[in-house]
């Protein structure tokens, strides 16, 4: 396990985040992370759902305007509350995946993407929550941070960039990073069976630098991307994916897992 520390605190970050972007359209591109992997596990059209973490809305507003049930859940009040504005038929609230309102088997999906790798502290007391609400043959989709070469990259390039981070005595925790192996074991210790952990390039490591972005994508437009995916140009993905072919677990930025409760 590696923690990444920066200048922010995680829900100062977040709630910055979410402040400078609209909320997000729903997502339109079922081969990118996560709506690829949310459509791996959804089945049943009429299952409730529950998205924890989910932010700006691109996986919210997909299943929404689907006519399914789903309810969303952010710990940071402004995304939440730019949801509702948008759009009053949202089911969405501001919640704690460490100490959930819900009765226990509420829901038979729970998507959660990004979401425990920022938490400082419960992680247990997280994955216990998800498990006790979670249906008996229910099925959960998340993704964490990998610890490898490509994350070690991305933090020294943002410690680097200002020098602001640069005095560790400043810093406060940002993310957890984790191995596959210890991704997979802290949710199997909880009760979990994992079906599946795959190595994925939510952000591609060459997508931080623009000349290997495609053309649309030249000026980094944050919703674009969320509702697009990370799109590189040609040789930008040639060389994408090779690293990915050769090398999943050490350029991979995150790990996404399918779960399922016993």
């Amino acid at each position: 396990m590696r923690i990444t520390r920066r200048r922010h605190s995680v829900k100062d970050y977040w709630s910055s985040r979410w402040e400078d972007i609209p909320a997000d359209e729903a997502m339109d591109n079922i081969h990118a992370y996560p709506l690829k992997y949310a459509e791996q596990i959804i089945k049943d059209k009429k299952g409730k759902i529950l998205e924890a973490g989910c932010g700006a809305g691109r996986i919210q507003r997909y299943y929404h305007n689907k006519g399914m049930d789903i309810l969303g859940i952010d710990f940071i009040k402004i995304a939440i509350d730019k949801l509702k504005k948008i759009d009053q038929t949202l089911k969405v609230e501001v919640g704690d995946i460490t100490d959930l309102r819900f009765d226990d088997c509420s829901f038979k999906y729970i998507l959660a993407y990004g979401l425990y790798h920022n938490l400082e502290h419960g992680l247990e007391k997280s994955i216990q929550e998800t498990y006790r609400i979670l249906e008996s043959r229910g099925s959960l989709c998340a993704s964490f941070r990998a610890d490898n070469i490509q994350t070690k990259i991305v933090d020294w390039l943002a410690n680097n960039r200002s020098g602001s981070n640069k005095d560790s005595k400043l810093l406060e925790f940002h993310k957890m990073n984790l191995t596959r192996s210890e991704f997979k074991n802290i949710f199997k210790n909880e009760g979990f069976e994992i079906e599946s952990i795959v190595p994925v390039e939510n952000m591609p490591l060459l997508y931080k630098f623009s000349f290997f972005r495609s053309f649309a994508h030249k000026t980094f437009d944050e919703n674009l991307a969320r509702k697009e995916g990370y799109k590189l140009s040609p040789l930008g993905q040639l060389l994408q994916n090779f690293l990915m072919y050769f090398f999943p677990n050490q350029f991979c930025n995150i790990y996404v897992m399918v779960a399922h409760k016993k």
